[in-house]
């Protein structure tokens, strides 16, 4: 059958770009993934012939200052010391760097040039609003530091298909045709919610190796169970690149398992060359520890897919959100409400691809207003989407709700729809007073209390031994785990003889 294809004109092998120990482990385990799990492996990942390797960036930054006790910043040094050969990739989000906000030029410039410097290769640059104006200044230092700028597209939709007024071919291929124009190394297509249908996959990448020459890659997540089919029909049409884990970090939110894909190419034009006897191998170390993170795991459905993605597009790590804050405000039963709001909110916002930030933004308005009424309360996180504070929307916002959202706001009632960062005061020398007494603080530590000032300045702080180190940073052993498994056991074979006994 493979024989009677053209495979997009491509018939070339398929590269692959592994996730497993950055957006696998952030989408099944809230990022909490400890470098020491990830060294007995590294060495082995980097003899498979992965065009690259995903390490860092994303929520990396934040969970490994945060929660895990340790310097993010040495997690890519760690691990070159064992990955000599493979690239080393991360998740950029533009102007908002690995934060929630657009942080100052200043911030932005000295960040990239330091993640260069601790072995980030490929810089996979992404912005919610797909607003390549937030792209200029980290663009300018990857280049400048001689690394990979992959240009990114997200995709969203606002039908079940690809197409309508807004998210159509048309607007793909202008999209990359700006990327192009900023000298992207390669384009990713990232399909966060896992909304990319196969046909709609084979349709976009065919069109996209035909207006463009640089490479494309497909990035797209597991949620609605459609990924591993899209990738296969993306390398039908001639995708270059595609992203996987290794199969215990796979399926569910993560993404297509690379197992399953390597066995289905085998023998055709796309086949990976990729090695399944060193795959499986790796594999045996994650199951082993795997069990250390498993409390950060859903187990709310049997379900290992979210079919209702494919109605209400709302990406994993979003549901959570929503469902956290209903909790808390004991409205759990207004869910089904709230997902209905989001789409009526997202297409009053301007219609924004649902990724961090912006799937928060619209996300949190959503539950606000169906719990206290339309923009009743409104997040300033709101008010800066609505000014131009992030970007140019896909769409005008309504007029209506730009009003109620922008009065009284602190820069304005007027729209602004310049580039975001012009607005924004240099910050570069507040994080420097802020860790100034910090014995033996460096440019990263600097740089960890700029992008977050509260929570980095403190773990700068617990870092230096100025502050001691939460029990709740130091995770679990595996001895631990065991002990807790007895201690079920156990009980679970009290409760059973109990029974017996009535």
């Amino acid at each position: 059958m493979s024989d009677t294809l053209d495979w997009g004109g491509n018939p070339t092998p398929l590269k692959v770009q592994d996730l497993t120990l950055r957006d696998g482990t952030q989408s099944l385990f809230a990022t909490r993934m400890r470098t020491e799990d990830m060294i007995p492996i590294a060495e082995q990942m980097d003899e498979c012939g992965f065009w690259a390797m995903e390490v860092w960036g994303g929520a990396t930054f934040d969970a490994m200052s945060r929660f895990l006790g340790e310097d993010p910043w040495e997690r890519p040094r760690t691990l070159r010391k064992y990955a000599k050969k493979t690239p080393f990739a991360m998740l950029l989000r533009g102007q908002n760097l690995v934060g929630y906000r657009n942080y100052a030029d200043d911030v932005a410039r000295k960040f990239v040039d330091l993640s260069c410097e601790a072995g980030v290769n490929v810089f996979r640059t992404f912005d919610a609003l797909n607003d390549y104006r937030n792209f200029e200044v980290v663009v300018e230092r990857i280049k400048a530091n001689g690394q990979h700028f992959q240009g990114t597209i997200c995709y969203s939709l606002t039908e079940r298909f690809m197409g309508g007024e807004v998210f159509n071919l048309d607007y793909y291929l202008d999209k990359a045709r700006q990327l192009v124009a900023m000298e992207a190394d390669s384009i990713c297509v990232k399909d966060m919610a896992g909304i990319l249908a196969p046909y709609d996959a084979y349709t976009l990448v065919r069109a996209l190796k035909q207006a463009v020459d640089v490479p494309i890659h497909l990035h797209s997540h597991y949620t609605s169970g459609m990924a591993s089919m899209t990738m296969l029909k993306a390398a039908e049409a001639g995708v270059d690149i595609i992203d996987t884990c290794l199969a215990p970090f796979a399926l569910r939110t993560s993404h297509p398992a690379i197992e399953p894909i390597l066995v289905t190419l085998e023998n055709t034009p796309r086949d990976t060359g990729l090695s399944l006897r060193k795959l499986l191998a790796i594999n045996e170390h994650l199951e082993k520890i795997a069990p250390k993170y498993r409390d950060f795991m859903s187990s709310t459905t049997m379900a290992q897919i979210d079919t209702g993605v494919l109605v209400h597009q709302v990406p994993g790590g979003m549901i959570s959100n929503l469902v956290n804050q209903l909790k808390e405000n004991k409205a759990l039963h207004r869910l089904p409400e709230v997902y209905k709001e989001v789409a009526v909110t997202r297409k009053e916002l301007g219609t924004p691809p649902l990724v961090t930030p912006t799937s928060q933004i619209v996300g949190v308005q959503a539950v606000l207003n169906v719990l206290f009424g339309k923009y009743k309360l409104v997040t300033n996180e709101t008010k800066g989407l609505v000014w131009g504070l992030y970007g140019k929307t896909p769409t005008p916002v309504d007029p209506e709700v730009r009003a109620k959202v922008l009065k009284g706001y602190a820069r304005g009632t007027e729209p602004f729809d310049g580039r975001p960062a012009d607005v924004l005061e240099p910050e570069m020398d507040q994080a420097k007073e802020r860790v100034k007494d910090i014995p033996g603080a460096d440019d990263f530590d600097v740089m960890t209390s700029a992008i977050y000032d509260v929570t980095g300045t403190q773990f700068v702080k617990i870092k230096h031994g100025l502050l001691p180190m939460p029990a709740n940073m130091k995770g679990k052993s595996l001895d631990d785990i065991a002990e807790e498994d007895k201690l079920m056991a156990e009980c679970a074979k009290e409760v059973k003889q109990k029974l017996a006994k009535k």
